[in-house]
């Protein structure tokens, strides 16, 4: 195959991995942003490479699968949240970097612990557990896996709550108990609200109820909409507009001495659905060669090999996903620090042995094996500034 492509120009070339966006962890990523916003209340011990204006009261808004690209692309149906992208990131007008692979489970970890992907473990929405063998769904955490075990460390808002900072988590009421919550949310006090504009009007009411206080708040069929539907839709769009009113309703509410932080998880792609944007591992043998278990989402897979077909498998996906993917191996994508500068050692494993990271707007799908998520329209996980980049807008009072 490598031949034919150095033959044909009209054939793509593999993508290097070392040409993969990397995020700016340390920097501007979101696992910096809880310490930065706690650093500019007082606390110390967390700082990082992001600098915030002080508050004595901060709230981080995070809207599940709010993209920067997609957000600039339509200031129709959000002009709130349009009129602050200038704001975004400490007054510069840039995104953060959400962290790999952008995908929920590791970027609500990323937001809570205040830790990239390689620290707090939870690298992608379905990993393997080294322990058992099987591949654990992050997001659902099925199979059951001891919390604590899997991620160890404590939750900034645990941290916060323990220097004297009041932490409110302000979200549905179903997502309480969940083991998600536990490791990566988790400390202070949870109010469980159905309504999302009575959800903005607590989340302005814990704000206010003590001289220094760190609330978070969530919303999440932004995202939902996106995947059922596309970004692309009137249905997506709707939420949209619903969501910058949700925004500008607590924005209203805001104490003084108060900074709101609108931040998403991860932005999102439509993959079309055709042959050519779906590539489908349970009808290519070439894709199945050597694989024990695939894990990941569409757009970023971990790749579980038999022993020693790492380097073979690894190059086999760069032909067939030639010009489409980054694919690394484990060792590859740990040297140029797809998920953070560090990797703790119970990690080390749950990362696949080959790694591929979507380019463009296709995805690695599996029809049989996973027949919800491959009917997906928009999806997310990769590296691409589509994925990656989300806003940190900001109001003060």
């Amino acid at each position: 195959m490598a031949q034919a492509a150095t033959e044909n120009p009209q054939e793509p070339l593999p993508l290097d991995p070392r040409t993969a966006p990397v995020p700016r962890y340390g920097r501007a990523s979101l696992s910096d942003l809880l310490p930065a916003v706690v650093t500019a209340q007082g606390m110390e011990g967390l700082e990082t490479g992001l600098r915030l204006e002080p508050a004595d009261r901060a709230c981080v808004f995070l809207v599940d699968g709010l993209g920067w690209e997609v957000l600039r692309a339509h200031p129709e149906e959000a002009p709130f949240l349009t009129s602050l992208l200038d704001t975004s990131l400490g007054g510069t007008g840039t995104a953060l970097t959400a962290g790999f692979p952008s995908t929920t489970a590791t970027s609500l970890a990323s937001v809570g612990t205040g830790l990239p992907p390689g620290v707090h473990g939870l690298p992608g929405y379905t990993a393997l557990d080294p322990d058992t063998g099987r591949l654990m769904n992050q997001l659902r955490w099925q199979p059951w896996t001891d919390p604590e075990a899997w991620q160890p460390y404590p939750t900034v808002f645990r941290l916060a709550d323990a220097a004297g900072i009041t932490a409110s988590q302000v979200s549905a009421p179903h997502f309480e108990q969940t083991p998600l919550t536990r490791v990566a949310l988790s400390g202070g006090t949870f109010y469980g609200v159905l309504s999302a504009e009575e959800r903005m009007d607590q989340a302005a009411a814990r704000l206010a109820a003590a001289g220094r206080t760190l609330v978070y708040t969530y919303y999440a069929e932004l995202d939902g909409h996106g995947h059922r539907y596309g970004i692309d839709s009137d249905a997506w769009r709707g939420q949209l507009m619903y969501v910058d009113r949700l925004a500008q309703r607590l924005a209203e509410q805001l104490p003084p001495r108060s900074a709101l932080y609108i931040t998403a998880d991860h932005g999102m792609v439509d993959v079309p659905r055709t042959p050519e944007a779906r590539f489908d591992v349970d009808e290519d043998w070439e894709l199945n060669a050597g694989l024990a278990q695939l894990g990941g989402e569409g757009r970023m897979r971990h790749l579980y090999v038999v022993p020693g077909a790492a380097r073979d498998v690894a190059s086999v996906w760069r032909e067939v996903l030639a010009g489409d993917a980054w694919v690394a191996t484990r060792e590859e994508a740990v040297e140029l620090g797809w998920f953070g500068p560090r990797i703790d050692d119970r990690v080390h494993d749950r990362i696949g042995d080959v790694v591929a990271a979507m380019s463009g707007d296709a995805a690695v799908v599996a029809t049989e094996r996973e027949p919800k998520e491959s009917a997906l329209i928009g999806m997310h996980g990769s590296a691409t500034s589509a994925e990656q980049l989300v806003p940190l807008l900001e109001v003060r009072t």
